[in-house]
Parts: structure tokens; sequence; C-alpha cells
């Protein structure tokens, strides 16, 4: 069958041949239709993310949609290395897989399966999100921030704030659901100073898209300008201004902060997959947008280090 191959760590997937998969005792074999480009397939690629196997060669990939044998039509994801989704068929855990809505199509149902399923399972399973409470997504201008938004106004956020450098794209959040952004500028005390404002009006719950110098200042503004004893629960997703922070630790001494992670480990299998069957049945009704391209899985070499996140690169199969 037609694969995209890593035959070499750090090098670009291979548009090739590889051996069919043979589903085993409580598997299932998908013939698989559409498979997203994401920072998280890219690092895996790489070998750079803290889930990656370093089995060689596999197949990229970690979800996607497809039909069973039977024919109907699913949403699913993890193969078990060497196998992947971005390849003609793929096989998996039958509990990994979530049948899809009707009104659903298949590119946009792979699209947004990873960036929305990362905002829904940080505010759903990790920070447990309660209608009412008010959300700050720091990185709101990608594209888990802008699903992230969307969301957290669908979860019943009563106001959500949002950052990032993209001023022309900040601005375009107010018509998904932002009610405050707070443009990431680079003066530090500045920005700390526009965040502490927020943390005082209240804020019950952080997605954070960045890491870097955007999470440390919201840390200490939260723990300056938030309320004694009130939590601020702090959900770290991605870290696409940098792997690392530093933290004064009088930061967590003197607030009710809870810093927590969501991801692959983080959360139970089962739970990811059932927060992905919740985003698939409500991205219709809750009208979420996300941009999407798509491109034949033949065209993965080319495509590969040039595409960027948006619109969204989606591989078509079969």
């Amino acid at each position: 069958m037609k694969a995209a191959i890593v035959f070499e760590a750090g090098k670009t997937p291979v548009y090739g041949d590889f051996r069919e998969p043979v589903p085993g005792n409580g598997e299932v074999r998908i013939n698989v239709t559409a498979a997203a480009l994401s920072n998280v397939v890219r690092s895996r690629a790489s070998g750079t993310h803290y889930s990656s196997s370093g089995d060689l060669p596999f197949v990229v990939g970690i979800d996607g949609v497809g039909r069973l044998d039977d024919g109907r039509r699913v949403y699913f994801v993890l193969p078990k290395p060497p196998l992947g989704s971005m390849s003609e068929r793929t096989v998996v855990r039958s509990g990994q897989c979530v049948a899809l809505p009707d009104g659903l199509d298949d590119v946009t149902a792979a699209a947004i399966a990873n960036p929305g399923m990362s905002a829904w399972a940080a505010m759903k399973e990790r920070a447990k999100l309660a209608a009412g409470e008010t959300v700050l997504v720091n990185g709101a201008t990608g594209t888990a921030g802008r699903l992230a938004v969307q969301i957290a106004k669908y979860m019943g956020a009563k106001k959500v704030i949002a950052t990032g450098r993209n001023i022309e794209v900040l601005k375009s959040l107010a018509r998904l659901g932002a009610d405050v952004t707070i443009p990431l500028v680079e003066d530090g005390d500045a920005l700390e100073e526009a965040f502490r404002g927020e943390f005082a009006d209240g804020v019950d719950v952080v997605v954070d898209y960045l890491w870097g110098h955007s999470a440390e200042r919201l840390i200490i503004a939260g723990a300056r300008a938030g309320k004694d004893a009130v939590p601020i629960r702090f959900v770290h997703v991605g870290s696409v201004s940098g792997p690392d922070i530093t933290l004064p630790s009088a930061a967590l001494r003197s607030s009710a902060i809870e810093l927590m992670g969501s991801g692959i480990g983080s959360i139970p299998v089962d739970r990811l997959v059932k927060s992905v069957d919740d985003l698939m049945q409500a991205t219709v009704p809750g009208h979420f947008e996300i941009a999407t391209r798509a491109i034949p899985l033949s065209a993965v070499e080319e495509t590969w280090s040039s595409a960027g996140n948006i619109p969204r690169p989606v591989f078509l199969l079969g």
C-alpha cells in the first residue's frame, strides 16, 4: 500500500510502499480517506516529540478519518508504530475510533480533531471548566488557539480573553467569541500589567499554547493580582515560544495557581477519544471554524516543509 514513510530520523517522509497492516485481537482495519498535518505530527516524525517511539522505518501521522471494512465512517487516533495515519490502510484498537456525524465532512473532521481535541481536553478533562467561568487563551491566533476561543464559548464561558502576536488575526477573534484581546508585546512589564488587569477582574482557567516568556508573565501576574486562595487553573498545552520557563517559587507559594499539562500521557487514551467524540458531535451545531487545504498524499514530500498550519493541510487518500 502507499504511505508517507520516515526511513531516517529527522528526514522528510517519503511517498512509497509499506507493508499491509493486519488487525490483531481487539483491532480494526481502517481504509484511510484523510489525515491532517499538525505540529505534533511533524515533531513525532522528526523524533523530537516526547511520545515518539524511535522505531524505523515508520508511517507518519497520529490520527485521521476513514472507513471500517463494514463501511462505517470513523475518526481514529494513535495507530501502533510503525503504523500511522498517512497510509491507504492502517490498524487501531477498536476503542480508539469514533463514529462521525453525517453532517461533518472528512477534511474538516481530520483537520479539526487534533487542535480541537487539545482545547476540548484541556478545558473539560484537565481544567474542569464550568459554565460562567472566565478563560484566558494564551496563543489564540494559531489554529488550536482559534478553536479554543470558540470551544470555550460553546462550553459556556462567561468571558474569553485571547492573546497573540498577530494583531490582525487577534482583532478577528471577536467574531469567534473573544471578549478581550491582549497583544503579546515585547515590553515584558507592559505585558504583565495588561495581564494583571484581567486577573484582578477574575480568571478561572488559562489555556496556554506558547509557554516561554508570555507564560512566565502570566503566572507571575496571576500570583500578584489574583484573589487570595481562589484557584487559577493553568493548563499548559503547547510550547511554540520555547520549551522552558524561569518561575519564581514565590509565585506558587503566594497564590492558588494550579499548574497542569494536557496531552498524550496526562489523560487516559479512552478519555482523549471521548474528548474527540464530543468535539466531533459539537462541530456542526457549534459552527466551529477551521481553514483547511486538501492535498493528495502523493505530494507529501514537497508539502512537508513548505506548508504552514493555517490553513491546515489535510492529505487525501483513496
